[in-house]
């Protein structure tokens, strides 16, 4: 029933072909682990740190040179 109403919604929105029967799936690469994604994620945290630290430093300079200027 629920493919039948997916394959409703679809052709309402203009989408082509048809929802497969029960085994005619195409075959697909299994999903990647989450150990492979560990360089991504590494680079993301480097770059969000970075992001942190220059904002922090440039924080204290302002507040630095706040207080001197008073």
């Amino acid at each position: 029933m629920s493919l039948y109403l997916l394959d409703g919604i679809f052709r309402l929105f203009g989408i082509r072909g048809h929802i497969p029967g029960d085994d005619d799936f195409p075959e697909r690469p299994a999903r990647s682990s989450p150990g492979e994604n560990s360089a991504r994620m590494m680079r993301i945290l480097a770059i969000a740190s970075t992001v942190v630290a220059v904002l922090l430093l440039v924080l204290w300079a302002a507040v630095s040179l706040g207080i001197k200027l008073q």
